[in-house]
């Protein structure tokens, strides 16, 4: 999976770009080419869509003799719960419940992820609204990692190799147990009062590659509306 949104609609903590991208010798690709080298690498078997110059979002069709490792143990409660049809997968249930976000929820953003139980991440593009909404689970089941690309534009993948062909020294895990929003940025959705603090990262070579992201349990956010349809996109990056 390849996701590059524009600087524009979404804007990672800037401890994830590196200084050493700027200085070496191995520099960040732009966003065009390393989508074209990502479909190059799966001619027969990937699906691609990009919405102008906002965001490009490309996915390899698993190879059915290897399961997916990403599963929701509650996903028959959950579907219930959206009024959603028994044969609904992960996918339709994600995309149900951030429209359920989208258009005034009764709950938080981090109780409704809280909510998945199980091995996942994903990646929304509201191309209506303009907004990226990108979570991990906290069982580690599932890798994520994300980027900064040479214009800016922020590049996520399942694939590590992606990510440091196309960001050089700008990338790092996705944090697990965390959520990313256009309009509130990082944030635990298990520790929701608490900020999230980076934490400087050196690679094999001795170079600070980007910045891990944790909970920083002394540091917590005053408040936190916690119900009601005032809760919204709009009102997250006042958790901050």
């Amino acid at each position: 999976m390849l996701a590059i949104f524009h600087k524009a609609f979404a804007h990672p903590p800037e401890e994830l770009n590196s200084p050493a991208s700027r200085d070496g010798s191995r520099k960040p690709k732009l966003p065009e080419e390393t989508l074209r080298e990502f479909l190059s690498a799966h001619p027969a078997n990937t699906f691609s869509m990009s919405f102008g110059t906002a965001a490009a979002l490309a996915y390899v069709s698993p190879d059915r003799s290897y399961p997916t490792h990403q599963s929701l143990n509650n996903l028959c409660i959950l579907n219930r719960q959206y009024g959603l049809s028994k044969g609904s997968n992960e996918a339709m249930l994600v995309i149900e419940a951030y429209r359920t976000l989208r258009d005034r929820g009764p709950y938080p953003a981090d109780q409704v992820v809280k909510d998945l139980e199980g091995s996942f991440a994903f990646v929304v593009y509201d191309s209506k609204a303009g907004t990226v909404f990108t979570a991990l689970g906290s069982d580690g089941g599932v890798k994520l990692f994300w980027g900064v690309a040479a214009d800016g534009s922020v590049v996520i993948s399942d694939d590590l190799g992606v990510i440091k062909a196309g960001c050089a020294k700008s990338f790092a895990p996705f944090p697990t147990g965390c959520m990313f929003h256009s309009d509130g940025g990082l944030m635990s959705f298990e520790h929701p009062m608490n900020k999230m603090k980076a934490m400087p990262r050196i690679d094999s070579e001795g170079v600070m590659c980007g910045a891990n992201f944790k909970v920083d349990v002394y540091s917590r956010i005053n408040s936190m509306p916690r119900v009601g349809s005032e809760v919204n996109w709009s009102n997250w990056e006042d958790y901050h």
